[in-house]
C-alpha cells in the first residue's frame, strides 16, 4: 500500500468525482483509477459504487476513510522525523483567495520558498470561499489556508493576521455617493452584489444585517471577490465588502459605513501542523505582525 494511493482514495471520497480528484492531486484521471483499484485489490473489496449518478463510497470506504487520513498524517510526519539534512521538506498545500491583491502573496510565498527550498508549495482556492477553505483545512485536503469567516472555526488552530472595516461600494453617480458615510439601513432596499454563499465577507455581513432587523435582496452573485466593483460600476447594484479586499474599479466610489463592522483574516491548520505548515504560519505572522500561535 503506498501513500499516494491513500491521497487519491480520499480525493475521491471528498470529491465524489474522479475529474476534480485527479485535478486536486495533480494526477491524470487514468492515474487515479489506477490507483484505487490497485488499492481496492489490497484491501479485498470495492471502496466506491460507480454508476450513471456519480459515485460514492461504499461500507468499506467509509469504514476504512478515517484510517486512511490517519495513516497519510503519519506518513507525512515520519517523513520529515527521518529528515537529516537540517532543511525542511516535503509539501504545503495552500487555500488562497484569488482576489485579495492587497496582500503581497507572491512576495510571501517567495521569501517562504527562499527560507525553505526544499518544500513545494501548491496554491488553489475553494469555489464555496472561506467555508469551503474551512472544510478543506479538517478534512486534510489543504494545509494552510487563508479564512475570513467570523469568530474561530471548531476544531483549527488560528493565526489572525489582519481586520478591516467593511464599506459600502457604489456607483460614482449614485444619489448615496455624495454622503460622507452610508448607513446599512440606507442601503437595505438596494439590489446587492455579493460573493458566492459560504464566502467569509457574505457571512459575515448577513449576520450584521440580521443583528439590526435588516435584509436585503442579493440580484447579483459572483464567484471572485475582486469584480464585484466593477459590476458595482456597471450600476447592477451596490456592495458591502470589506475593505481591504475592494479592488479600485472605474465609476465606483467607496464609502464609509455608519455601523462599524469588521472582518478577519486569519489563517488557519489543523492542530498540529507539519513542520514545513507551521513555518509558513510563522512566516506570515512576522509578515502581518502579529505574535505566532504555533510554537
Amino acid at each position: 500500500m503506498e501513500l499516494r494511493q491513500l491521497e487519491y482514495f480520499l480525493a475521491v471520497a471528498d470529491e465524489l468525482n474522479f475529474t476534480r480528484a485527479a485535478s486536486r492531486v495533480f494526477a491524470a484521471q487514468s492515474t487515479v483509477s489506477a490507483g484505487i483499484r490497485s488499492l481496492e485489490r489490497e484491501l479485498g473489496g470495492a471502496l466506491f459504487d460507480r454508476d450513471p449518478h456519480g459515485v460514492r463510497l461504499t461500507v468499506l470506504g467509509r469504514r476504512v476513510i478515517d484510517a486512511a487520513r490517519e495513516t497519510l498524517r503519519a506518513g507525512e510526519r515520519l517523513h520529515e522525523l527521518a529528515d537529516t539534512t537540517g532543511g525542511l521538506r516535503g509539501q504545503v498545500r495552500v487555500g488562497i483567495f484569488t482576489n485579495l491583491t492587497t496582500i503581497d502573496l507572491p512576495g510571501i510565498m517567495g521569501e517562504f520558498h527562499a527560507r525553505h527550498p526544499l518544500v513545494d508549495l501548491l496554491l488553489g482556492p475553494s469555489p464555496s470561499g472561506s467555508t469551503g477553505l474551512a472544510k478543506d483545512v479538517r478534512l486534510g485536503n489543504v494545509d494552510v489556508a487563508f479564512m475570513g469567516l467570523p469568530g474561530r472555526a471548531p476544531g483549527l488552530l488560528h493565526q489572525e493576521l489582519a481586520v478591516s472595516p467593511f464599506v459600502a461600494v457604489l456607483a460614482e453617480d449614485h444619489p448615496l455617493a455624495g454622503r460622507q458615510a452610508v448607513s446599512l439601513a440606507a442601503l437595505a432596499d438596494e439590489p446587492f452584489i455579493d460573493a458566492r454563499a459560504g464566502f467569509g465577507n457574505r457571512v459575515t455581513l448577513d449576520r450584521a444585517l440580521d443583528e439590526r432587523g435588516l435584509t436585503r435582496r442579493i440580484s447579483t452573485e459572483v464567484s471572485d471577490l475582486g469584480e464585484i466593483p466593477r459590476f458595482v460600476a456597471a450600476r447592477l447594484g451596490v456592495a458591502v465588502l470589506p475593505a481591504l479586499t475592494v479592488i479600485p474599479a472605474d465609476g465606483a466610489v467607496t464609502r464609509p459605513l455608519t455601523e462599524h463592522i469588521e472582518w478577519m483574516l486569519s489563517a488557519v491548520s489543523r492542530p498540529r501542523p507539519s513542520a514545513a505548515s507551521a513555518a509558513l504560519l510563522r512566516l506570515l505572522a512576522e509578515r502581518f505582525a502579529q505574535p505566532s500561535v504555533v510554537g
